[in-house]
């Protein structure tokens, strides 16, 4: 079964509830046969739900098998795959200003089959894939309510991955080839000093820790908080995406008197100098 991100803001919509105590209560057979025990799990049950329109099924993971090739792992990018389309990415927060955190895995424009911090289960979910769009999800969360909620894709605020690998390998060279006595090793992160002390038994991790700018920040002249809204589902896309998704969609979103569709220009994560053609799909519940 096909879905996409059109096809998820509109079940959002449709389905109109935000309050997860109510979504997903802790006694309720979903919560309890979907293992449902923190917000954040919630939250990536909420959007799985979204794209494959699962709100009221019971048995989820049977579900999502029809529209998902892969359904995420923990502390490895990314949060789900939908089958033969988007990687998907959840973040949740509860501020439209403080920075996101994104740990140990850049911000990514595009997902590529050979990235280090993917597992091999997502590499060989699908055959023969190279690269994934990739729609990063930001939750603004109060307590168990979702006030706010951005599809945002990657290739409109992330630069392409050598940017970020190329700072990351500038300090492992500068860590390998120091004069500290330590004994240096490579990781997927960006390394590890061994034998650090006299007795040579205590060893240094070192990861980096990403931070992402609030993205209602980066796009605040098109999302800010609607205060006659409880309830604010956001998108920003690319034109050429937008165009690629099927015409159905496409015209229900475009058709809706609810939600707003607009033409924008945004800078180019490569090059600011420059703006690419975008769409902004937005829905306030007044």
């Amino acid at each position: 079964m096909e879905t996409n991100t059109l096809r998820a803001i509109i079940n959002i919509k449709n389905f109109n509830k935000n309050d997860f105590d109510d979504i997903y209560p802790s006694n309720n057979e979903i919560s309890t046969k979907n293992r449902i025990n923190s917000v954040g799990d919630s939250l990536e049950f909420f959007i799985k739900d979204a794209y494959s329109n699962g709100f009221s099924i019971v048995n989820k993971d049977e579900h999502y098998a029809n529209y998902f090739s892969f359904f995420g792992s923990k502390n490895h990018p990314p949060d789900a795959i939908v089958k033969h389309g988007d990687a998907i990415e959840v973040k949740k927060t509860g501020s439209f200003r403080g920075d996101i955190q994104l740990n140990s895995s850049y911000p990514k424009s595009k997902l590529f089959s050979n990235n280090p911090l993917i597992t091999n289960a997502c590499r060989i979910c699908e055959d023969n894939w190279d690269e994934k769009d990739m729609v990063y999800v930001f939750g603004i969360m109060t307590g168990k309510v979702l006030e706010s909620l951005l599809f945002l894709y990657g290739d409109c605020f992330a630069a392409e991955s050598r940017i970020y690998e190329d700072l990351k390998d500038n300090i492992t060279t500068y860590l390998e080839n120091s004069n500290d006595a330590s004994e240096f090793s490579e990781t997927n992160e960006i390394g590890r000093l061994n034998n650090v002390d006299p007795l040579k038994i205590t060893n240094l991790r070192i990861r980096g820790m990403w931070l992402l700018r609030n993205p209602y920040l980066i796009f605040e002249d098109y999302i800010q908080k609607n205060s006659n809204s409880d309830f604010t589902v956001c998108s920003i896309v690319l034109k050429n995406k937008f165009d690629s998704f099927p015409e159905e969609d496409k015209k229900i979103i475009i058709d809706d008197e609810d939600i707003k569709y607009k033409e924008i220009r945004i800078k180019n994560p490569n090059n600011p100098a420059q703006f690419l053609d975008a769409i902004l799909i937005r829905y306030d519940r007044l």
